[in-house]
């Protein structure tokens, strides 16, 4: 057919306005891993202190064959047919999911959080559950939604995909100010704004990887109740960090003021995409409707997801089961590992950079003792263009604070994952950093650098 048969029609076929898309396509917090992505894959030998993901030696491809024959033998126990059971793996489930028993069970066992099993939501991640609560709670738009800030970036990208308005409310030396707290919700309601929930990471949080101490945590549960806040608590990293955690804020919540969520990606696989909302909070209609909050997160899920992979959920609850519902048991060994991954790398920056040292350039650093990562404070502008500079002249990757705040900050920090790296790469790549530091806080303040070879390695 020739090209003057449809005379009328551009070669380049309909073009679309951006200006005319949703504003969240342009925000440039939808952007941030999109650029790590592209330093990552155009400078592969350089070490990444950047992905907050699992290690993989701790996988092995037969524990999946291993997990998912446990979950069907548990469904033949339980008296299920072959039909149930290939119905149960093949076809879509039910919206709030198939294995809710299962993770309520977990729940009780592992972290004292006891909750019948209708009030948990399946999801797709914990992002999903972000998504659906975010959506569930905010009604007009003089709802807002506080977050702990600096806050993961997954919670502030799925405000903006809904239009929700987040406010932060800054982190202390604690893990959280009640102080800030308390100025923010005077604040917004003297706006004639409501705060309907806060958003935390009370272990080791992602960025900042601090944790809310013990006291903070019945202070706060005390505030959210006195102001009518929901706290929305995830809690990725507690399974995957040394020791005996401090009890999450749903074992604590007497006042169904929590909504717990948690995710598997980091203590099972995050190939999986399975986590969870615990919702048990009452909800009541005028027309005398009775239910749960978690009724009404998967009535929204039927038109986002329609349901978490049944394939998914299989493997996942094999793998529970295989631990008795203790995650803690089964992430074990994986937890020592990422906890001397973090010694490991504290260690190394004590060691290269000493504290008369780190005094004279300003530099500090936070001390996790679990988690993913930590934080440091630079003398510089730790900005996109300092990664790539860092990538390519220095070989190393980090991920910038500033990423990570809703209306600003975080301009002269960075972030360090742990966790994804061997012992011999973070004595190599924090010897890179430290290059790095060293070089960029000269170049800004116009010095001659000391030669790189010349100090300890």
């Amino acid at each position: 057919m020739s090209a003057t048969a449809f005379p009328n029609t551009p070669s380049d076929g309909r073009v679309l306005s951006r200006g005319e898309l949703h504003a969240s396509v342009r925000d440039p917090v939808l952007d941030t891993m999109t650029f790590l992505n592209e330093i990552t894959h155009r400078y592969p030998d350089a070490i990444s202190f950047a992905p907050g993901r699992p290690y993989d030696g701790f996988f092995d491809i037969e524990q999946v064959f291993d997990h998912l024959r446990g979950y069907l033998d548990h469904l033949a126990a339980l008296g299920r047919t072959p039909a149930e059971v290939r119905t149960a793996l093949y076809q879509y489930g039910p919206t709030a999911g198939q294995i809710r028993g299962i993770i309520a069970d977990s729940l009780r066992a592992d972290e004292g959080i006891d909750v019948p099993s209708e009030s948990v939501v399946v999801t797709v991640g914990a992002q999903e559950a972000m998504l659906l609560v975010l959506r569930a709670l905010v009604a007009g738009p003089e709802d807002v939604v506080l977050v702990a800030s600096p806050c993961y970036s997954g919670i502030t990208g799925a405000a903006r995909l809904l239009g929700v308005t987040v406010v932060p409310v800054d982190e202390d030396e604690n893990g959280f100010s009640l102080t800030e707290l308390e100025t923010v919700v005077a604040r917004e309601r003297a706006a004639g704004r409501r705060p309907r929930a806060l958003y935390i990471i009370p272990d080791h949080s992602n960025p900042s990887g601090n944790t809310v101490d013990r006291d903070t945590r019945d202070l706060l549960l005390a505030a959210a109740e006195r102001h009518g806040l929901l706290i929305v608590e995830d809690s990725p990293y507690r399974r995957v960090s040394p020791g005996t955690p401090l009890p999450t804020l749903k074992s604590l919540d007497r006042s169904r003021t929590v909504v717990h969520l948690g995710s598997y990606s980091k203590t099972v696989f995050p190939g999986a995409r399975v986590g969870f909302a615990v919702a048990d909070q009452r909800v009541v209609g005028e027309d005398g409707y009775t239910g749960l909050l978690a009724d009404e997160l998967t009535r929204i899920k039927s038109m986002v997801t329609v349901n978490t992979s049944s394939l998914s959920q299989a493997v996942v609850a094999g793998a529970l089961l295989a631990a008795d519902g203790r995650i803690s048991t089964l992430n074990a060994e994986p937890a020592a590992y990422y906890g001397d991954a973090m010694r490991t790398t504290l260690h190394c920056l004590d060691a290269r950079l000493p504290a008369a040292r780190r005094e004279e350039l300003g530099v500090r650093w936070n001390r996790p003792a679990g988690g993913f990562f930590l934080s440091v404070q630079v003398p510089f502008r730790a900005d996109n263009a300092a990664l790539a500079r860092s990538a390519e002249k220095f070989g190393v990757l980090w991920t910038p604070l500033s990423y990570f705040y809703p209306d600003g900050g975080g301009e002269q920090a960075l972030r360090l994952s742990t966790s994804y790296l061997t012992k011999a790469e973070i004595e190599e790549g924090t010897a890179r950093l430290v290059d790095f530091i060293e070089a960029q806080t000269a170049a800004d303040q116009d010095l001659v650098p000391e030669p790189v070879h010349s100090r300890p390695r």
